[in-house]
């Protein structure tokens, strides 16, 4: 470049001589043309002069090329210099640029080691907390399992313990001398004594023990269930509803559940009859929740003897069927002793030996009557069931059919066959006499926002008294001494409140029997056979008697009163309050009201051509304080 400006300067040194020169040239040819004109007078400077301080110029401007070329000389040695220092920097650049990358690379890397050592941290982190907890969790449930275990293990089986203690008391304003358990159909007739005054007890034999033990099978699940209480007592022993047996055994029945909905069950159990919460469940029935162990008039069930096939379909739909220990209940009046049916308990046989509850007359007559009967069945009770749980509610439809027999003798009464009996009173002739009875019944229970449920119950049919908790008759007999199943029918509404410390409950239900009888023609006198006649007499129903017995334990019997049941009648109101129920096991107690009407038969009234209509009402009055096993 200095080059450059060198070149340039030359030029314009040249250039000047040049133009110096021509003016010379110039000045002097003029003056050769008009030399000859006289010379004018000078007036600036001359050429030598020019020619001076022109080369005082160049002399100048070659010193100031001097100058600028030392300075281009000195910028192109720090041009240099900077080139060399940039190439330098360049080259440390290229150097830290690819230490940088090489540093971003390792820095990428350890931050993904980073994240990946985070990610570990945090792995391990979880991992020792979710431990911790199971640790904790395990230690809690050995704890647990070790304080208050909810079952016990045992050779590939879980047995769970249950049932709770009660403390139960009873008033009723008119007496039955009963405990907490009620016999509706034994409520007193108006005129009876133990109408004038009250009774109290106090009970602790409703207290109950449990065992559940259940078993897995790789498609099936194997249970066993047993239950008892004290509400017994050994010469009242009878299999007529619940096998009432000292220690009184409530349910002991074993159970095969597969996986392909089908079940089979058989022992003690509730019966078929008798409505359940889910499906047709061993251990779901629909209890009343009453504190009297006998329940509410209205509701039908029976513990007995039974075997039961069911299928499950979907959780939506269920079929079962059951052969069900049958038992034939029997009233009837005006009858000869023309038939037998069964007999008492044989001893030897594990029956109640036919021990027998007597009383004398204040005449000083002794009658005795047998304790505890059994019919000779000619075979079980057959129960089928259909349930239903299409989203909203449980429904149920069922049917019972049942088969009575008796042995028939027609010579008692010969003169309804003197072809055959002649005039003597023989067993010639004798012969066995079947009846087919039975019934339809259905239930359906509705729970409304979540704590409120709704159930209704109704059962109809001929020979179904017995499944009724008022143990109203399955029959009566005709002159003849066959028998006749008596038409009747069991209904029930109950009304339930569920809350986590308190229960409420009301029932309201009625169970009837139909009056049936026919004249003996046999019997000079024409008597009425049967049960419910209005030729029966009542008229000494409101007429109370002198004690039977002078022992102080022996009212008087009404004399005159048939009293035969046409219908109980009861409305019941409780609650249950449960101040604990936990791990513990679960305290509750409540009250309990009955207002419970027996209504009999319209018989004959105390004048010819009168009749009245009987019925005793009682007031029952009940409290219980429960603890649960949990």
């Amino acid at each position: 470049m200095k080059r450059f400006m060198a070149m340039v300067l030359s030029m314009m040194l040249v250039g000047s001589v040049i133009a110096a020169q021509a003016q010379d040239t110039t000045t002097t040819a003029t003056t050769k043309n008009v030399h000859k004109r006289p010379a004018p007078k000078k007036t600036g400077p001359t050429v030598s002069e020019q020619l001076n301080e022109l080369k005082q110029a160049i002399d100048a401007q070659q010193q100031q090329i001097r100058q600028l070329s030392d300075q281009v000389q000195t910028r192109d040695q720090r041009i240099q210099q900077l080139e060399q220092r940039i190439d330098q920097s360049q080259s440390a650049a290229v150097q830290a640029q690819t230490k940088a990358d090489t540093a971003v690379q390792q820095t990428a890397e350890q931050q993904q080691t980073v994240v990946a050592l985070k990610s570990d941290v945090t792995d391990l982190k979880t991992t020792a907390t979710n431990n911790a907890m199971t640790i904790q969790e395990t230690q809690k449930s050995i704890r647990d399992a070790l304080e208050s275990p909810l079952a016990i293990h045992y050779k590939g089986i879980t047995i769970t313990p249950g049932g709770f203690l009660a403390a139960e008391s009873v008033y009723r304003n008119r007496a039955l001398g009963s405990d907490v358990n009620t016999p509706f159909n034994s409520v007193n007739m108006p005129g009876a004594g133990q109408n004038a005054i009250s009774e109290f007890f106090g009970s602790g034999r409703q207290s109950r023990i449990s065992m559940l033990a259940e078993g897995k099978l790789h498609n099936a699940k194997l249970s066993g269930y047993y239950e008892a209480d004290f509400l017994s007592a050994g010469i009242t022993s009878n299999n007529n509803e619940s096998n009432s047996y000292t220690l009184r055994q409530r349910q002991a029945w074993g159970q095969a559940a597969f996986d392909n909905g089908w079940s089979f069950t058989g022992g003690q159990m509730w019966s078929l009859v008798t409505e359940t919460k889910k499906g047709v469940d061993n251990r779901s029935e629909a209890l009343p929740m009453t504190i009297d162990p006998q329940y509410t008039v209205g509701f039908s069930w029976a513990r007995q003897y039974g075997v039961r096939l069911a299928k499950n379909f979907g959780n939506r739909f269920w079929l079962a069927a059951s052969l069900e220990d049958s038992q034939t209940t029997l009233s009837a009046s005006g009858n000869a002793s023309n038939f037998a049916l069964g007999s008492p308990g044989n001893g030897g046989g594990l029956y109640n030996g036919g021990i027998t509850a007597c009383s004398t007359s204040a005449t000083g007559v002794t009658t005795c009557t047998n304790a505890a009967n059994y019919s000779f069945n000619a075979m079980p009770d057959v129960i089928v069931k259909a349930a239903f749980e299409p989203g909203f509610g449980h429904y149920e439809v069922f049917g019972i059919f049942s088969r009575f027999r008796d042995r028939v003798y027609p010579c008692v009464e010969p003169l309804d066959n003197p072809s055959l009996c002649g005039t003597s009173v023989s067993a010639l002739g004798a012969y066995n006499s079947s009846k087919n009875a039975g019934g339809v019944g259905g239930n359906a229970r509705f729970t409304f926002a979540k704590h409120v449920d709704f159930g209704l119950h109704a059962l109809y049919g001929n020979g179904i008294g017995r499944y009724g908790t008022s143990g109203l008759p399955d029959a009566t007999v005709n002159p003849n001494g066959t028998l006749a199943p008596l038409r009747s029918y069991q209904a029930l509404a109950t009304l339930e409140g569920h809350h986590k410390r308190f229960d409420i409950y009301m029932n309201g239900g009625e169970e009837y029997v139909e009056r049936r009888y026919q004249t003996d023609l046999a019997n000079t006198k024409l008597p009425i056979v049967g049960y419910g006649a209005p030729t029966f007499s009542d008229a000494g129903c409101y007429t109370e008697t002198v004690p039977s017995t002078g022992t102080g334990f022996g009212f008087g019997g009404l004399s005159g009163c048939s009293g035969q049941t046409q219908s109980t009648i009861e409305g019941t109101f409780g609650f249950w309050i449960k101040p604990y129920n936990g791990a513990k096991g679960r305290i509750q107690f409540g009250p309990q009201y009955s207002y419970l009407v027996r209504n009999a038969w319209a018989g004959a009234g105390p004048t010819k051509g009168t009749y009245v209509d009987p019925h005793g009402v009682d007031n029952m009055f009940m409290t219980s304080f429960r603890y649960y096993l949990p």
